[in-house]
């Protein structure tokens, strides 16, 4: 079978007739692999995609978007709009119709009191949020009754979505979290790793990095689901093992974000135990520049902060040269094939909202040379690196444990040594990379390191909040306990002008154009250097029915639905 057909037309699965549940807990267990093992259980403290997607079998939000991309009522009514007065015509309100008869996993109701608390949590000044930009512009929440949540803007608001929406903005019960605010939160281990939630699932283990056992919810609003009794959500190894284990094996019913080279995957699936499943949707992976100094030298809560700017990354000729040094399209055929595509945007889906301005698909090693050359950026002393005003040009370059990334750093590290830069190459353990711990001086967010390589998406079709994580005040700091999206600690007073703009225009066209815009002052000013919009590109066993990947959302998003098939 070509691999084309495989990676882009193995969806399938996701059209088979949905089998009638005969009741909850009647087809056993369903075994998950992620390879990225999840950490913790709150994505509130935790901007890793294997952690916001575990806890999502867990924990709900109000709405959330559909394989389409569309946005679909979850634990409320109907989607709020103008038409149908949910909205306020000054566009500075938003009004949640909670549905009656919500219970938490603990059998106690669900009311507006937690959506509210939820707010309260991740917006405390004293703590560190992952998901703050979710409630940007964000003055107020109010709860007139117990079904009914009122979020207040600051300024009209034509994109009033970001709040609660989405597997990255979930909430949580208030009584289980009411003593973990602020700068408490990661000291609540009980919580973060067994949250009480509405999900078809409730946690009866958890071992951080290693794997979680649940159980169906006893109490979750559909009484014929989920279909499975048990779930076991395995987390470690490797893509490669991950993909053997469902379409090989058949030891697990679903692996997730098999980033592996096209012909292994076809090799995989003639095993005969499972499929692959792919889409496209804005994931991007890319290499973040710290603007920042990250020298060891320096105090510990001074080291990647603003107090101290990076020597070198921060000038054009530098991240400009770099980015010119890379053959984008040979990444794409070296590491994703048909499930990869060439990008320069940091925003590359969907394509209304798809800058058009720059290009970079062509290797130019000459060019880059000649910009550094013209800039004064020289080799000095012969030793093949050049120097800015002394400094060497030597990084150390981070990124997640996984065969497609080692790669890809081995290749750009003989690219950027043609234009005189060293590379010093780290790996680090996926799950600690990603997990958010702030105590830890491997994780991304901490960013102890000159660049970093790794992918991220964002939920939905709007990129409105996803472009508010390169505000200026989103940076990870010691104040924050290291959380925060803005990765690069990049600032530019004229781009959060901008996304405020933003925030408060309608219409798609408009919108468009501003995002656009902000896209190409984050690419054009050194925050970061994109390298391949990637597919995401799953399995899962051929005899499990109702997988429908969704590429807007938490992959995991209709779990509820999954069942075992007939005779398997």
């Amino acid at each position: 079978m070509k691999t084309k057909t495989l990676l882009l037309g193995a969806i399938a699965s996701a059209a088979m007739a949905s089998a009638a549940f005969a009741e909850r807990g009647s087809d056993g267990n369903v075994s998950i692999l992620y390879w990225q093992a999840p950490s913790i259980l709150n994505p509130f403290l935790s901007g890793g995609t294997k952690d916001v997607e575990s806890a999502s079998l867990v924990i709900e939000p109000l709405a959330r978007y559909n394989e389409a991309g569309e946005l679909v009522p979850w634990l409320v009514e109907e989607i709020p709009t103008v038409e149908n007065g949910g909205v306020s015509e000054d566009l500075t309100t938003i009004t949640w119709k909670i549905t009656p008869g919500l219970k938490w996993s603990d059998g106690t109701a669900f009311t507006s009191a937690d959506v509210k608390f939820t707010y309260d949590y991740c917006t405390h000044p004293e703590g560190g949020c992952a998901q703050v930009t979710k409630f940007e512009g964000v003055e107020s929440v109010e709860t007139p009754d117990d079904l009914t949540v009122v979020v207040n803007f600051s300024e009209p608001t034509p994109f009033p979505y970001g709040p609660f929406v989405g597997g990255e903005s979930p909430i949580i019960q208030a009584a289980q979290f009411a003593d973990c605010m602020g700068a408490k939160a990661p000291e609540c281990t009980e919580q973060n790793f067994n949250p009480i939630g509405t999900g078809p699932f409730v946690v009866d283990e958890f071992r951080p990095n290693d794997v979680i056992t649940m159980s169906a919810n006893p109490n979750f609003r559909d009484p014929d689901k989920p279909a499975f009794a048990t779930l076991t959500f395995k987390g470690g190894g490797d893509a490669t093992a991950a993909g053997r284990a469902v379409m090989e094996t058949g030891e697990f019913d679903y692996a997730w974000n098999l980033q592996l080279a096209p012909d292994v995957i076809a090799e995989m699936q003639e095993g005969g135990k499972g499929v692959p499943v792919a889409g496209f949707g804005p994931l991007l992976e890319r290499i973040m520049i710290n603007q920042t100094d990250p020298s060891p030298n320096l105090p510990e809560g001074e080291r990647s902060t603003a107090k101290h700017p990076h020597p070198f990354l921060t000038d054009p000729a530098v991240y400009k040269a770099m980015s010119m040094a890379i053959d984008r399209p040979l990444l794409v055929e070296v590491g994703y094939g048909q499930a990869g595509k060439v990008t320069c945007n940091w925003v590359p889906a969907p394509e209304a909202f798809a800058s058009t301005s720059m290009t970079c698909d062509t290797q130019d090693i000459a060019g880059a040379n000649k910009m550094l050359d013209d800039a004064g950026i020289v080799d000095t002393d012969g030793d093949g690196i050049r120097e800015k005003d002394g400094v060497p040009l030597k990084i150390l370059y981070q990124t997640s444990t996984n065969a497609v990334r080692q790669d890809f750093q081995a290749l750009i590290k003989q690219w950027w040594s043609e234009i005189g830069i060293e590379a010093e190459l780290r790996n680090v353990n996926a799950s600690v990379f990603f997990g958010g711990d702030p105590g830890s001086p491997d994780t991304f967010q901490k960013f102890y390191a000159d660049v970093e390589m790794y992918a991220n998406t964002f939920n939905g079709t709007d990129p409105q909040s996803y472009l508010g994580n390169m505000l200026c005040d989103k940076a990870p700091r010691p104040e924050t306990q290291w959380q925060g999206e803005n990765i690069s600690r990049w600032c530019s007073e004229e781009y959060d002008a901008l996304h405020a703009e933003l925030a408060q225009t309608a219409g798609l066209e408009a919108r468009a154009e501003i995002a656009k815009r902000l896209n190409d002052m984050v690419i054009e000013g050194g925050a970061m250097i994109p390298l391949v919009h990637r597919g995401r590109l799953s399995a899962h066993a051929n005899t499990l029915g109702g997988v429908i990947l969704n590429v807007w959302d938490s992959e995991l998003w209709n779990v509820a639905d999954w069942y075992r098939l007939e005779g398997s």
